[in-house]
């Protein structure tokens, strides 16, 4: 299943050391051989998948909103994917910036 987002809509990504020097989480996938960054249409959805993200026990993370537009433009600089997923953590689509 494809879903269409905006440049100006506004998605939910996990972000590391929210207060400080903030990133956006990204994760590997070991099957596929790809980085990605998990994005959500809604902050549920992310909070449901949150506890079955790869993070570094030590770091302080949180749910944040940004414009799809930022997230396609980090993924581009990363050289990563955008995998949007849904509140069970299946991959509703796979984008290449």
């Amino acid at each position: 299943m494809s879903v269409k987002i905006k440049d100006e809509q506004w998605v939910y990504v996990v972000v590391q050391n929210p207060d400080s020097s903030e990133k956006i989480v990204g994760q590997f996938d070991q099957e596929l051989g790809l980085s990605y960054i998990p994005v959500f249409i809604e902050k549920d959805s992310a909070q449901m998948v949150y506890g079955r993200l790869a993070l570094e026990k030590m770091s302080k993370y949180e749910i944040q909103a940004i414009l799809y537009e930022d997230v396609v433009k980090h993924a581009a600089e990363n050289k990563c994917l955008i995998f949007i997923l849904n509140v069970d953590g299946e991959i509703l689509d796979k984008i290449r910036p």
